[in-house]
């Protein structure tokens, strides 16, 4: 797979940690400088390595949530009660910390402006991290590229980069931003209020007419029932990008 070729050419350095930003309760976003970092494209992700005292190593992956054009390198990271490595991400590490990181990893699942579009970007959950960084790439390029983005979290306050999220859709008239919350919604809640389904794709999808570029990433059952209803309502395969986000450990 490409993947493993990429890696073969990496190697493992130090990351200073710049920032923490709490996205939600249970989320948090991680600014790294990242000294000998080569660049990457939206999409793509890295490897996080922690030692601890006595030699063990454990290793994530973990999406880039920040556009080519930042200088510093985000990633985005769920807390996973049991895991290994999410907890000290989010829980422990502080402005100042340094970890080990390798990357940029990952090749078919990146969009840049000069790919085109309309762009249609799918997410559920953390799922929302590599749309992010086309979102903010997209931004940051000045791409008038049109482009949707339909969102399913399980309430209001799981919405990942809900504010800056806010912003892009008052900003920006070529950009749609539409939310599902499918567990709890709250008072006054006018969005979608169930799983994403075909009436819904039908509803906030780009025309296939227009040769969309889709780009979807969740849970595994999402990704599948997303990608196969894209299909079904003309989608060309070829044009449908998927990333799943299955058990990890954390």
């Amino acid at each position: 797979m490409e993947r493993g070729a990429v890696l073969g050419r990496l190697t493992w350095q130090l990351a200073e940690v710049v920032e923490v930003v709490a996205e939600t309760a249970r989320v948090r976003s991680l600014a790294l400088r990242v000294p000998a970092w080569p660049g990457h494209r939206p999409g793509q992700h890295l490897d996080i390595r922690l030692t601890s005292d006595d030699g063990y190593q454990a290793q994530r992956s973990y999406s880039i949530a920040s556009g080519p054009e930042d200088p510093r390198v985000t990633i985005t990271v769920e807390k996973i009660d049991d895991g290994e490595v999410s907890p000290y991400l989010v829980d422990e590490l502080r402005v100042g910390d340094r970890v080990e990181i390798r990357g940029p990893i990952g090749g078919d699942f990146t969009w840049t402006a000069t790919d085109g579009g309309p762009l249609l970007l799918i997410g559920g959950g953390s799922g929302v991290v590599p749309l992010m960084a086309m979102l903010r790439h997209r931004g940051a390029s000045a791409a008038t590229v049109p482009a949707a983005l339909l969102y399913s979290s399980r309430t209001y306050d799981d919405v990942i980069y809900r504010a800056e999220l806010e912003r892009i859709m008052t900003a920006d008239r070529s950009a749609r931003i539409v939310h599902t919350l499918t567990r709890s919604q709250p008072a006054g809640w006018t969005g979608f209020r169930r799983r994403i389904d075909r009436d819904m794709l039908a509803e906030v999808a780009p025309s296939a007419a227009d040769h969309p570029l889709a780009f979807i990433c969740g849970p595994t059952r999402l990704v599948e029932n997303a990608a196969e209803t894209l299909t079904e309502l003309g989608y060309a395969a070829a044009r449908i990008k998927t990333e799943r986000f299955g058990p990890t450990g954390g």
